[in-house]
């Protein structure tokens, strides 16, 4: 299994992965995200990271510029989506994928790290409720979801001192991505 940045050359596959592993109803959003996301210049820096297993794209993830309103010096990113195919799921590719992803990160300087994403799963990963921190998403979310709304800390100090409303890249400013 490989991991490593996507290429132009991947992008029908990285696409393919997001349909397959969102299925018929999430699936063409997610798509539709993505290929947004690829061109919108106010997600840049974007980081998008590919699984490949043999030929084959098996997984993929993407990461891309947000701020804090309040802090906009703080160095910081946005995590959506992350996708794997079907049939190579609960094999640790996921993991793989946010771990790598967040060690370029890192590196590059990146300070914070937001997903709204499965509760119990990202947690495994160094992600934690976001909320309770003082960070708030760009629209409202449902009370039942608030655990949902995650912040990884890649510069340790920064929770509990750094707050604010985060926003993202303006593909993601749309009320569609922030209510079930």
């Amino acid at each position: 299994m490989e991991i490593r940045e996507s290429t132009e050359a991947d992008f029908k596959g990285l696409l393919a992965v997001g349909r397959q592993a969102f299925g018929d109803e999430e699936g063409p959003e997610i798509v539709e995200l993505v290929q947004w996301l690829m061109v919108d210049t106010t997600a840049e820096p974007r980081l998008s990271m590919v699984a490949v297993k043999g030929r084959r794209i098996v997984g993929h993830i993407l990461f891309t510029r947000a701020k804090i309103k309040a802090n906009e010096q703080i160095k910081t990113a946005c995590l959506a989506p992350l996708a794997v195919a079907v049939d190579y799921q609960n094999r640790g590719i996921g993991r793989r994928l946010v771990e790598e992803g967040l060690r370029l990160l890192k590196e590059r300087g990146v300070e914070l790290v937001f997903v709204l994403g499965h509760p119990t799963y990202y947690p495994r990963c160094g992600f934690k409720p976001a909320g309770p921190f003082g960070f708030a998403t760009p629209y409202p979310i449902a009370e039942k979801d608030a655990d949902a709304w995650m912040v990884c800390e890649l510069q340790p100090g920064l929770l509990g001192v750094v707050k604010g409303r985060v926003l993202f890249a303006d593909t993601l400013h749309n009320p569609k991505y922030w209510s079930n």
